[in-house]
């Protein structure tokens, strides 16, 4: 039988306790894995083990899609009515939200985001993509088609059936990545907002998933899992099997049984779940992976303004958004006002124990992340780059990283060039609009970019100009449950959010009907 956790919070911001089963789960139960093996996990604010959740293999991938499949023909998919689908999502919806606070902690204990944003904006934001997509259960419809007064044409926007999921914490570890890819996985915001943008839309339109969590964080997900079947969803309607990517993440990328996978992470690893999708059964594939986006500061755009969306855009949950604003154009007649100014606003960001009152920073989400942002800030020096803030730890234990500011860079510097995933930015000068379109589309990413001006029409030109999936005008990282996501180039395929992500989650089906032609 799968153990269970308990912990107590006895912490400024947050005092309760949470109990919860550390199994995978399959069919609406918490079972142990196939080879009875456990995984650590590990608090990235002190780098102790927190407790050790069941590690899924390939077996258990396909014990958890044999029940997706039964739970599809019998108990969801198209047996049942939009209404019924939209009233149990309604009921998860207002589960969460009974729950925000300890899962908050959950999220910052397991993270390391800090507790007051975790709970008070990305729980809600979670309850809200819910209820969202809650009220497009009953309506997701074909169309009547016109085409001649002798024939009923139309469409149906049937679910797909079991779909295969795989979120990231943000950051698998790379040494078991790498048997899969050779690279590692690094992405957005906090487990349970990504579990939910995942499986929500999925679950509305009537499919049945197979999702992998991250072996790093995935205490909130596997809490969500029992909010789940406390509100309704039958059993085997979602199943989620912690693991490692060469196993349960490979598994889930080439089961025929599977016919849609999501993936969210990395461009090189995005390749590899491709290139299994089409070797197996030519899986749907939707993807959202990397960014090093471009955030255009000209020089008439309100400066206080500019500075802290800035900040929020590379600093926010510890630079560990795929759509961080990492590279920052800043136009001449206001670059040495705005670094001045944007130092100073650094230099505020505290750093800090996640549940500690005040504290804006946590800390990276593991050994090998803080690792890997260390060597990009090294490489970045060896290049010749100029670190003008930060650059080092932060505190003796645990994964901190001071905020980080290069400047003098060049293009070609990996600093400029790569999605670094950190708390890290490059600020570079600019002359016009001309110069900084070509500067911010030079990348093979095409996840966001934002434009900072006072100036309507030339907010618009810059944003119609600029090769990104989202564009921001005078603010940074805002989303919206309506408003889609997702990447141009090699960025993604697909969106999340929005009525757009729907269309990944259905296929159409065109009915033609003679309703009495002969030949």
């Amino acid at each position: 039988m799968p153990t269970s956790f308990t912990h107590n919070f006895d912490t400024p911001m947050y005092k309760g306790s949470t109990t919860f089963e550390t199994g995978l789960f399959i069919n609406g139960k918490f079972v142990d894995g196939s080879e009875g093996r456990t995984i650590d996990v590990v608090n990235p604010a002190n780098g102790k083990i927190i407790t050790s959740v069941s590690e899924g293999t390939a077996r258990d991938v396909d014990t958890a899609v044999a029940a997706a499949q039964e739970a599809y023909e019998k108990s969801w998919g198209l047996t049942v009515p939009g209404r019924e689908r939209s009233n149990i999502l309604w009921k998860f919806a207002g589960l969460m939200e009974a729950h925000a606070k300890e899962l908050g902690a959950i999220e910052a204990l397991n993270n390391g985001k800090t507790f007051q944003w975790a709970s008070s904006v990305d729980i809600v934001f979670s309850i809200d993509v819910t209820k969202y997509y809650a009220g497009w259960a009953d309506k997701v419809t074909g169309q009547v088609l016109e085409t001649n007064d002798k024939t009923l044409s139309y469409t149906r926007h049937e679910p797909i059936g079991v779909v295969g999921q795989i979120i990231p914490w943000n950051f698998p570890r790379e040494h078991h990545l790498h048997h899969m890819t050779g690279m590692h996985l690094s992405r957005v915001p906090l487990p349970v907002m990504m579990f939910i943008w995942k499986i929500v839309p999925a679950l509305a339109t009537g499919n049945t998933v197979v999702l992998k969590t991250s072996e790093f964080t995935p205490l909130s997900a596997l809490r969500v899992c029992a909010l789940l079947n406390e509100a309704g969803v039958p059993p085997g309607v979602v199943n989620v099997v912690t693991g490692y990517g060469h196993t349960v993440g490979a598994a889930i990328s080439s089961h025929p049984l599977i016919e849609k996978v999501a993936f969210t992470g990395s461009g090189l690893v995005g390749r590899k779940v491709m290139e299994a999708a089409a070797k197996s059964n030519l899986k749907n594939v939707t993807l959202e992976l990397g960014g090093k986006s471009p955030n255009i500061i000209f020089n008439d755009a309100d400066l206080e303004q500019a500075i802290k969306w800035t900040a929020h855009g590379i600093f926010w949950n510890h630079g560990q958004a795929c759509c961080a604003g990492s590279r920052i154009f800043v136009q001449s007649g206001v670059y040495d006002e705005f670094l001045e100014k944007f130092t100073a606003k650094a230099k505020t960001i505290k750093l800090g124990d996640p549940f500690d009152e005040g504290v804006d920073q946590g800390p990276q989400v593991s050994q090998i992340q803080y690792d890997r942002i260390m060597g990009y800030i090294h490489s970045g020096l060896t290049d010749g780059a100029k670190i003008h803030l930060g650059g080092g730890r932060a505190g003796t234990e645990g994964y901190f990283i001071e905020p980080t500011i290069f400047v003098n860079t060049q293009p070609g510097m990996k600093i400029v060039k790569e999605e670094i995933f950190g708390p890290v930015g490059v600020i570079i000068r600019f002359e016009d609009e001309e110069d900084v379109v070509r500067q911010a589309n030079d990348t093979f990413y095409g996840l966001a970019a934002a434009v900072f001006t006072k100036d309507i029409n030339r907010a618009i030109t810059t944003a119609n100009k600029l090769k990104a999936g989202t564009v921001w005008v005078n603010c940074y990282n805002t989303f919206h449950p309506t408003v889609p996501f997702g990447g141009f180039k090699q960025s993604g395929i697909g969106r999340e959010l929005g009525e757009y992500c729907l269309h990944n989650y259905t296929n159409v089906k065109a009915v033609q009907v003679n309703p009495g032609t002969t030949l």
